[in-house]
């Protein structure tokens, strides 16, 4: 972009970092100080949707990871207008789109995106993200050069990019389980943010956020809130399932996943293949039995995979290198194993996750209702019954967290005291004297992070705060990327239908007392369900992905522990008192504290440490 030729052969190293994304074509666009590189993943215009796409007079070009889901009614739009299209796939509605509309044009697309055009009249470099960050993009500078990839690796690819820890996001990650965008771990990586939009020029870079959508709450009729929920649901679910490939689905026993089902057996015209993993050792949390009764039901091409501990040691070897940004997440893993086994039916698969996040239907959103309850009792009582009690018989993590967090008065560090499993005092004494000199131990950066988002609807109450929160936050930086990444490297794409962008804006208009009723999570979005599961499936216990890792590091993979964490040789040694994490290890092996969490976050960080700065 400062003029100079732009390095065919780097772009070319970069491609092909990412060649598991796209293992069905590749495509280089070079010219003067522009070079694209596209992978592409087959799914729309299976003959015709090669990229780079170039519009007709080859002033403009795009490579484009995603899919823009309603493309067939902005093409007829677009013809209507005069527009005439040389293929038949959803990119080149983009290099159309933007002739008519401009920029702007990021704001008519549904769909899950990260797409860079280039337009040579005005010698400008433009890059979008979709609404909710489903599809993930990075960037950084090196010297004079400007790279973006849909992976971290595609931009290491430069050996002459930085391999620097990112210390503000140490102290994110250590308090978050993640680092929020627009940060990396990285310290010259950065993540563009969900909903934006980036122009890059000659004269320097301007991002803003084109999906500025605030919750305006609603009152309606109960009935025809259900009734236009469910329409939105059956919509969502029919564009998605927009492909020239079979579309397959991750089942669960869960009402999400199998609601997907429902509608989707209810449009498709063939069998639908459905995915599901269970774990040795995980009888009692196992959704297998449950998600093949399911599948059955509805005649779905089923298929599932008993997972054991050998499977996993076998797959951390490039667990992190596939996910390149550590989480507090011990789930994340069984996502790769769900994903290669639909990889090898299908090319698309719909997944019911997120929507948890914006109907409240995790635990932490009892605790917004219950905080107010608790902040009304006698400090004596709380004080001296209630948290003495706590901390000397539970060794349930989660509900420290929770009491932890219950009489504390700002919102946005209440959020954080929720999420994170290493409090103040225990990372005073896992940091590394170096690191507490650098970064605070209560959680200042989390805060900086957090700050813009809680700053959009700081006039509502408490629970639509959190999951505004929640789903701009956790969902994309933690919970997307994971299934992102770990389905692409099985060159898998995953939908998710529930965060159609048109649904989160419904979710996020209605009253709190219609997400949360009482202490029972995602009440509206149930009863809209009952239109295709029936009661007993709608009110089963929630398994989630559940498994029996932490059985396994106790035991056949307890070599983890050690070999990651308590060697001589553990890149930890420089940023976490070894002592301490010992301490840790020692008191959840021997039962007497709930350490699993705080462990595994640990050996996250050292595979990756080991996989992109050591290396």
């Amino acid at each position: 972009m400062n003029g100079e030729v732009a390095d065919g052969n780097l772009v070319r190293r970069m491609s092909r970092a990412l060649s598991h994304r796209g293992p069905d074509g590749d495509g280089i666009f070079e010219s003067g100080p522009i070079g694209l590189g596209h992978r592409r993943l087959s799914i729309i215009d299976l003959q015709g949707g090669a990229q780079p796409l170039g519009s007709d007079d080859g002033k403009l070009q795009v490579v484009f990871n995603g899919e823009i889901y309603n493309f067939i009614e902005l093409r007829e739009e677009l013809i209507t207008k005069g527009h005439t299209f040389r293929t038949r796939s959803d990119t080149e509605v983009i290099i159309h789109g933007y002739e008519e509309w401009g920029i702007d044009v990021v704001q008519r697309f549904n769909g899950i995106f990260a797409f860079a055009l280039w337009d040579e009249n005005k010698h400008e470099l433009i890059l979008a993200r979709d609404h909710l960050g489903i599809k993930p993009l990075y960037y950084t500078t090196v010297g004079q050069r400007f790279l973006f990839a849909s992976e971290i690796k595609a931009l290491l690819a430069d050996g002459q990019c930085p391999r620097e820890v990112d210390l503000k996001g140490l102290g994110q990650l250590f308090t978050l389980r993640y680092v929020p965008s627009p940060g990396t771990l990285f310290r010259t990586i950065n993540k563009l943010p969900p909903a934006h939009v980036m122009v890059v020029r000659s004269s320097g870079v301007a991002i803003q956020r084109y999906w500025n959508w605030k919750p305006t709450l609603v009152e309606a009729d109960e009935a025809e809130l259900v009734e236009t929920y469910q329409s939105l649901l059956e919509d969502a679910v029919r564009l998605q399932m927009r492909s020239d490939v079979p579309v397959g689905l991750f089942l669960s026993s869960g009402i999400d996943s199998n609601a997907l089902l429902a509608m989707m057996s209810e449009q498709a015209d063939r069998p639908v293949h459905t995915f599901t993993i269970g774990f040795e050792q995980g009888e009692r949390s196992n959704e297998t039995d449950d998600a093949r009764a399911t599948a059955h039901k509805y005649g779905a091409d089923h298929t599932e995979m008993i997972v054991g501990p050998r499977d996993y040691e076998r797959y951390y070897d490039r667990y992190l290198w596939d996910l390149e940004e550590p989480v507090g997440n011990e789930t994340a893993a069984a996502f790769y194993f769900v994903s290669f086994i639909a990889s090898q039916k299908v090319k698309v698969v719909l997944s019911g996750q997120g929507a948890d996040e914006p109907w409240a239907g995790y635990d932490r959103y009892k605790g917004v209702k219950l905080s107010q309850l608790y902040s009304r009792l006698p400090n004596l009582f709380t004080d001296r019954m209630v948290r003495p009690l706590v901390g000397r018989f539970s060794s349930n993590e989660k509900l420290r967290r929770a009491v932890e967090s219950l009489d504390e008065p700002d919102l946005l560090s209440r959020f954080i005291k929720i999420y994170s499993f290493y409090t103040s005092g225990m990372k005073e004494k896992l940091f590394q004297p170096w690191i507490r000199q650098k970064i605070s131990s209560n959680g200042i950066e989390a805060r900086e992070g957090l700050r813009h988002l809680q700053a959009d609807v700081a006039g509502l109450d408490a629970l639509t705060q959190m999951l505004y929160i929640d789903t701009r936050a956790n969902l994309p930086d933690d919970l997307l990327m994971v299934a992102d990444k770990t389905s692409m490297a099985n060159s898998l794409e995953a939908r998710v239908p529930y965060l159609d962008y048109r649904i989160v804006e419904f979710i996020e208009s209605l009253p709190a007392n219609l997400k949360l009723k009482g202490l029972q999570g995602k009440y509206l979005h149930k009863k809209a369900l009952r239109k295709w599961l029936p009661r007993e499936a709608i009110h089963r216990k929630k398994k989630g992905f559940a498994n029996p890792i932490d059985q396994w590091l106790r035991a056949s993979m307890q070599h983890y522990v050690g070999d990651c964490l308590l060697s001589e040789s553990a890149a930890i040694r420089r940023y976490f008192d070894q002592d301490y994490i010992r301490f840790l290890v020692a008191q959840h092996e021997a039962g007497q504290q709930n350490y699993l969490r705080h462990i595994y976050l640990l050996i996250s960080f050292e595979l990756w440490h080991q996989k992109f700065i050591s290396a």
